[in-house]
């Protein structure tokens, strides 16, 4: 099948018929080619005990048709220990491209089951690979850390944007090879507890300011996403509110964003990379999910079970409602809402669309 359009929601094969799996994903351009890369889940089903079955990547030069390059980082299937493992809570790859050393650096989360979160920072000379692991267990500035992006400035200087566990969100400064953070870091976003922590940052520049999208802090289950702006990578961020108010579900359409890609090649057309983590999540939740009583309850829960109290246990929540705090569900499955980013003024939105074309951009 070869596609002429972007279809948010709907499922998205590679040009071998096979879906596409890269999720928690963004997309890098290397000359011509648009390379797009994510968790591969196609192991991860509900009670397998697979998490990831490594990286993968595609290759397109139009962004609708997906060539699979296979998996370029691939899982440690033998060291349970090794943050590769397959049982390891590996998230959110991202790539960066350093034109000091010539190398590919790629971050990765690893949330380990002890409760601790790490990165483990590889390098590869090519987009594909092969990649070497330079750094494991890393703790940047002994904070567990967790979603992130990767940020390189005009002037080749790095930044992480990540989530301080249940905290706030830190900007840190990048060492020279991007493999490691200096000591110059900045907080943001001070939160007491999920779901109100910020997570997910996706960081893009226009026209002078400097954005995120974040997301609240509620597990698989989608909530609103946030948008801020600031002159500075290190802030201060000013908060404008949610880019979705159309979307009277407060899911941000059944979806988190991952990244925001700038088209190279086009005047001005940023698109939100998403994840529909949950494609049944209406039928779950049922009648209220449209009005927003779905996430409410999801928030409630979040609040009780990480407030300050822990009021209530995981388990005596209804088996009906497990759905909103399991990580174990079928991400095999889960597909993609991409959408062009729409400016007003400062403010982001991001409209619904059934179908779009990058094509009808400048």
């Amino acid at each position: 099948m070869r596609y002429n359009s972007i279809r948010p929601g709907q499922v998205w094969l590679d040009t071998e018929g096979k879906r596409i799996q890269a999720h928690g994903g963004s997309i890098i351009t290397v000359g011509d080619t648009f390379y797009w890369y994510g968790e591969n889940k196609e192991r991860t089903k509900r009670g397998s005990g697979i998490w990831h079955w490594g990286v993968r990547c595609y290759a397109s030069k139009d962004l609708y048709n997906w060539e699979d390059k296979g998996i370029i980082i691939p899982p440690n299937e033998e060291d349970e220990s090794s943050p590769l493992h397959p049982s390891q809570y590996m998230d959110r790859p991202h790539i960066i491209y350093n034109e000091r050393t010539g190398k590919y650096v790629c971050w990765l989360k690893i949330m380990r089951k002890g409760g601790t979160q790490e990165s483990t920072v590889l390098t590869a000379d090519h987009i594909l690979g092969p990649y070497t692991t330079v750094r494991s267990d890393l703790r940047p500035l002994n904070m567990n850390a967790g979603d992130f992006d990767l940020v390189v400035s005009p002037d080749g200087k790095g930044y992480y944007y990540f989530e301080r566990v249940h905290s706030e969100l830190i900007c840190a400064d990048l060492t020279d090879d991007y493999t490691n953070v200096t000591p110059y870091y900045s907080t943001h976003f001070p939160n007491v507890q999920p779901p109100y922590v910020r997570e997910a940052p996706a960081y893009f520049y226009r026209k002078g300011l400097h954005y995120l999208f974040t997301s609240g802090t509620t597990g698989y289950h989608p909530n609103p996403s946030q948008v801020a702006c600031a002159k500075t990578f290190h802030g201060p961020w000013k908060v404008l509110g949610n880019p979705h108010p159309a979307d009277p579900s407060r899911t941000s359409y059944n979806s988190q964003i991952s990244s925001v890609f700038k088209h190279p090649f086009k005047k001005d057309l940023y698109i939100a990379l998403a994840d529909r983590w949950i494609p049944n999540l209406p039928e779950l939740a049922g009648k209220g999910y449209e009005r927003g009583q779905a996430y409410e309850k999801a928030a409630r829960y979040f609040k009780a079970l990480f407030g300050p109290d822990k009021e209530i246990d995981p388990a005596s929540i209804p088996e009906e409602d497990q759905y909103v705090i399991s990580l174990d569900i079928d991400t095999s499955i889960s597909d993609y809402v991409w959408l062009p980013v729409r400016f007003d003024g400062m403010m982001t939105y991001l409209d619904w669309r059934d179908e779009w074309k990058i094509e009808d951009y400048e």
